[in-house]
């Protein structure tokens, strides 16, 4: 390499850095160059300029990707808060996408097969599908939700006792070859469902999805299960919410008891922190994906007192689902490898209020989520 070829990398690459860092901080830029100006030397110059590009660009080149999702974000907080426009289910939707995205760094520096990001991306689009079916679909249900509630929870309890086992749990069911966790897909939908639907079907669904937990078992779901129905039962004690987080709670016991010998697996399991040894951009990638599964719970005062506690309800699991995946061999919800956590995590922001719209905003009347006063309240409020 000649001497000037060398000088002339050199300045390249601090002009790149000076692009790529945030306005605040390009003084740093301008300071590296004026440096590097006082270096005699080419190649000690060419090595001063790699040793600079190689600590601030994985930073800058993370926010940069960060950038976009938050100026977004930013807008939607905005827009919702003096129009009423925009609610937590729409919110979340903006929020699984940039997730899922920031998941597809995560496992593009960290050398993933090409097929994890498309298995991702598939599921991203089919899940997009079904929460806009679910969205339409979730008013006309009415009163078979407590109904529709016990039935899924009778497809979890099938899965405990027929479905694939690994280490001695049962968690899994196949199609195609590919293998789903039907928990994961359908307990956050069924404990918002609940946050909103406490009838005794669905009270009894609760139970059943509390047993099915404990006979897979799943610490990751009974805690998830656990957490969320005390958020429930903190807004409403009654006999049919204390019964249903009673349940949660012995199951989540019954798991703790019960050996849990499964590995971690490569790209699922254990990434939110091993994540930074690969680099420090890919463990910005998941924190910050992390960190946008619980944005919809900002948006919660657009809403009525009973969207407040689906929306809460909604933090509550996923939450859990994200301090599991912290401490356990569990999966790491839409940043991590798995089109479950992807699919469940729409499914449920379709459950979530819209926003109830204020007086002097076009229309006097609430939205159709309002909360009833009367008694047929727990029929009459929708579930997919």
């Amino acid at each position: 390499m000649s001497v000037r070829f060398q000088r002339r990398v050199a300045e390249l690459l601090c002009a790149a850095l000076q692009f790529l860092l945030p306005p605040k901080q390009r003084d740093w830029g301008l300071a590296i160059r004026a440096e590097l100006a006082e270096i005699a030397e080419d190649s000690q110059a060419l090595w001063f300029a790699l040793e600079s590009f190689r600590g601030l660009a994985p930073r800058a080149i993370g926010l940069l990707l960060l950038q976009p999702f938050l100026s977004l974000l930013g807008v939607v907080v905005r827009v919702s808060r003096t129009r009423g426009g925009l609610g937590p289910e729409a919110v979340g939707v903006l929020c699984a996408v940039g997730a899922v995205c920031l998941g597809l760094v995560y496992m593009t520096l960290a050398g993933a097969p090409a097929r994890y990001l498309g298995g991702n991306v598939g599921a991203l689009v089919i899940g997009l599908v079904l929460w806009a079916l679910v969205r339409r679909a979730s008013a006309p249900v009415g009163r078979g939700a407590g109904a529709l509630i016990l039935g899924l929870s009778g497809l979890l309890l099938a899965t405990s006792l027929l479905g694939f086992r690994v280490e001695g749990a049962s968690r899994w069911v196949g199609f195609g070859g590919v293998f789903l966790q039907p928990s994961l897909i359908l307990l956050p939908l069924m404990l918002v469902g609940y946050s909103r639907t406490r009838t005794p079907l669905a009270t009894l669904g609760m139970v059943v999805a509390a047993l099915a937990m404990a006979l897979q078992p799943d610490r990751a779901m009974a805690a998830m299960m656990t957490l969320a129905l005390a958020t429930v039962a903190a807004t409403r004690v009654d006999r049919s919410t204390l019964s249903a987080f009673a349940a949660s709670l012995l199951a989540f016991v019954v798991t703790l008891l019960r050996p849990d010998a499964l590995p971690a697996t490569p790209f699922v399991d254990q990434i939110l922190f091993s994540s930074f040894a690969v680099h420090a951009l890919a463990g910005l990638a998941v924190v910050a994906g992390l960190g946008l599964l619980l944005v919809p719970v900002m948006m919660r005062r657009v809403c009525g007192e009973d969207g407040r506690t689906a929306c809460f309800t909604f933090g509550a699991t996923w939450l859990a689902g994200i301090l599991a995946a912290a401490l356990g061999n569990h999966p790491t919800p839409l940043v991590g490898y798995g089109g479950s956590a992807i699919l469940g995590y729409l499914l449920s922001l379709a459950l979530l209020p819209r926003p109830v719209r204020r007086q002097g905003a076009g229309s006097t009347s609430a939205a159709p989520d309002k909360p009833l006063p009367s008694r047929d309240l727990q029929t009459k409020l929708t579930l997919a």
